[in-house]
């Protein structure tokens, strides 16, 4: 049960940042995931760097929560790293595209790393 539980929250997690950050601007959107405050402050140029750049850290971190979930699902020693893994991942891309609605987000990628960190429940294993 505990097992199917974790694996549907990785899975979930990871395909929640794709509509996120694939999603059209038009200006009327709480935050603009095609700006990154730390790349402007860095000196990279224009919206289109750091979009794209924004949608392959997202895409990376969805991979590695699939991979993550799937890992679980099939009770693999590899689930672990997996997740902690997609954990950081989405705490980079959200760092440097900060924003207070993505705030959830951190939290839930922190409470990942906590999990792991921790050793999960065992019955994962």
């Amino acid at each position: 049960m505990i097992t199917g539980f974790v694996s549907a929250v990785l899975l979930l997690r990871g395909f929640v940042h794709l509509p996120v950050w694939l999603a059209p601007t038009g200006g009327g959107e709480p935050f603009d995931p095609r700006r990154s405050w730390a790349l402007a402050a860095a000196g990279v140029p224009g919206r289109r760097v750091t979009g794209a750049a924004a949608i392959g850290l997202a895409a990376v971190t969805c991979m590695l929560y699939v991979i993550a979930g799937a890992s679980a699902a099939v009770q693999s020693g590899g689930a672990p790293a997996a997740a902690l893994f997609a954990a950081c991942a989405g705490l980079l891309l959200k760092t440097l595209w900060f924003n207070p609605w993505l705030s959830l987000g951190v939290l839930l990628d922190v409470g990942v790393v906590v999990a792991v960190l921790s050793g999960w429940p065992a019955s994962l294993y």
